[in-house]
């Protein structure tokens, strides 16, 4: 019997995101995206990935994907049978990244959001992927379908998202906290400050990776997903 397996994409992703993961890991899951271009509160998303979601399920969500699961995790527990948490963190923005996050947000409301992704786009990947034209372009064309005003939504429902380290200890189902080795967005610390707060998390490196582990190394990022979903 395939487990239920709901992923939630980051920023300005879709299911291009996961596309790896949705093909190779079929043959046990059924896999599902979840609704992140429709509320602009985290709260918000998550109502509507458990609307979407079987009733019992596992989930995992990268970046903004993971803040999502995270809430998900606050307002339905008991429903979700496995976590994964990549290239994420529990911690709210600091005062820098609201900073920039306020300016991403103008640069769009002025008419410039394609100048948004090729500001983010070094955060996104390893900087030796910067000339890999497939995966630059794949992610641009991602952000291009998520378009301006989900962005806009995204972004205020980053802004507007909780600490959630004081909930990780409650976290009681097999976790998986995955990040790219050179993740710059959310640095290891950050997971390691995770898999230390989760009973029983499993920490997994992906070596010469970035933000978007999933795209950057499929390979080894399903492979992880898979044993996480087996185990």
């Amino acid at each position: 019997m395939k487990t239920p397996l709901v992923l939630i994409p980051g920023l300005l992703c879709d299911a291009a995101l996961w596309a790896h993961q949705s093909q190779t890991l079929a043959d046990i899951a059924d896999i599902q995206i979840g609704d992140t271009m429709s509320a602009d509160s985290m709260a918000g998303m998550a109502e509507a990935v458990l609307a979407d979601a079987p009733e019992r399920f596992a989930l995992a969500g990268l970046s903004m994907g993971g803040y999502v699961s995270l809430e998900v995790m606050r307002q339905a527990p008991d429903r979700v049978i496995k976590l994964g948490l990549l290239d994420t963190a529990a911690v709210a923005d600091d005062a820098d990244k609201r900073k920039n996050r306020l300016e991403l947000i103008k640069l769009a409301e002025t008419g410039k959001f394609k100048g948004v992704t090729p500001r983010l786009l070094p955060l996104f990947l390893h900087p030796d992927r910067l000339t890999d034209k497939p995966l630059t372009n794949a992610v641009m064309e991602m952000a291009g379908r998520v378009g301006k005003d989900a962005f806009l939504r995204q972004q205020r429902a980053i802004l507007g998202r909780i600490d959630s380290r004081p909930h990780l200890a409650a976290i009681a189902v097999p976790t998986l906290v995955l990040c790219g080795r050179q993740d710059g967005l959310t640095p290891l610390a950050r997971h390691e400050e995770m898999a230390a707060a989760i009973p029983g998390a499993r920490l997994s490196v992906i070596e010469d990776c970035g933000h978007l582990a999933t795209m950057e190394r499929p390979a080894a990022a399903t492979a992880m997903m898979r044993d996480w979903l087996i185990r």
